[in-house]
């Protein structure tokens, strides 16, 4: 027997785990790399129903991105079948890179939209130091920087996804580390993290300016090969994301952050302006429906059913969106 997650309700889990998701069904979309022969994305019909009461009948096609690890992957397959459940005609070129590399595809035209987090708009492609006070005025923030660009940012989720410095339990224990102040005690560390981090104020360089951790040595890690590093001891702190399903094993202490490094990370679909007057109403509408069901507890069963149960990301989220009533 299956049940399903429905407004972020606990439930009996799939392939025998208690999770938040429901997992069977099939997608259009797929999660795999854009570099390879498989990852150019797809493009998909909206489906058999009546044409006559669907919104995004007719309107102009849509060019969807969306970034390079799982939870990115779930939006993006989400926002897909959700407006091509409207009528809308999308096409999704999945795992692009990098915040660098995406915001570069959308400026240049590649693609018209992707879900981001308002911190990182700020940081990293703003490029802005100072972090905001709340929530809500990093929103308010980065909503102001995109409109200036021609982009307008649709609601942001209920989840927050922030980075957070984690290490195994016992290493946390053998050396008292509850903050990430405390790593300053350590004679030296090594901290695992996106390669990207390197020059981030979320990664190495607010490590140094903040919280004067010169002892730390960075190791460059892909996405999703953090735990295998800690849990290995390859290295001995990782930066990870707080909706990563792996978390969900008790395995691992996330450090806190006292000097706000991380910021606030609620995230909202990144959409050309001109595109989001051309598709009509039901378009926002559509994607803001889908975002006001991520809750924290609801992005991290979501992710772990991708990354611990092995289950297709767009398998997930179709149906977690029919679950919701929104396919």
């Amino acid at each position: 027997m299956r049940l399903v997650l429905k407004r972020g309700l606990a439930t009996v889990g799939t392939l025998g785990l208690v999770v938040l998701v429901a997992a069977c069904g099939s997608s259009g979309s797929s999660s795999s790399s854009a570099t390879s022969s498989s990852g150019a994305g797809s493009s998909s019909s909206s489906g058999s129903s009546s044409s006559s009461a669907k919104p995004g009948q007719g309107k102009p096609p849509i060019i969807l991105g969306d970034k390079n690890f799982t939870e990115e992957y779930l939006l993006g397959d989400m926002y897909q079948q959700a407006l091509q459940a409207k009528g809308y005609t999308v096409t999704l070129k999945a795992n692009i890179g990098s915040s660098e590399l995406t915001d570069k595809a959308l400026t240049s035209g590649q693609i018209q939209m992707y879900p981001e987090y308002t911190g990182v708009i700020l940081s990293v492609i703003k490029g802005q130091a100072k972090v905001p006070v709340s929530a809500a005025a990093t929103y308010a923030e980065a909503k102001a920087f995109e409109a200036g660009r021609g982009y307008t940012l649709l609601n942001p989720t209920p989840f927050q996804d922030r980075d957070v410095t984690a290490t195994l339990k016992a290493f946390a224990a053998k050396n008292h580390l509850v903050s990430m102040e405390d790593l300053a005690k350590l004679p030296s560390f090594t901290n695992g993290g996106p390669p990207e981090n390197k020059t981030r104020y979320e990664g190495l360089v607010g490590m140094h300016e903040a919280y004067h951790l010169n002892n730390v040595h960075f190791v460059p890690l892909a996405i999703g090969l953090q735990y295998a590093a800690l849990d290995s001891g390859k290295v001995d702190s990782a930066n990870v994301f707080t909706t990563d399903g792996q978390l969900s094993s008790g395995k691992y202490a996330l450090l806190t952050d006292p000097k706000h490094i991380y910021g606030f990370q609620q995230v909202a679909p990144v959409v050309k302006t001109s595109l989001l007057q051309q598709e009509g109403p039901a378009f926002a509408q559509t994607l803001n429906a889908v975002d006001a069901t991520l809750t924290d507890t609801v992005m991290q069963k979501l992710n772990a059913a991708v990354v611990l149960q092995k289950v297709d990301a767009a398998t997930v989220a179709k149906d977690f969106l029919k679950a919701n009533g929104l396919l």
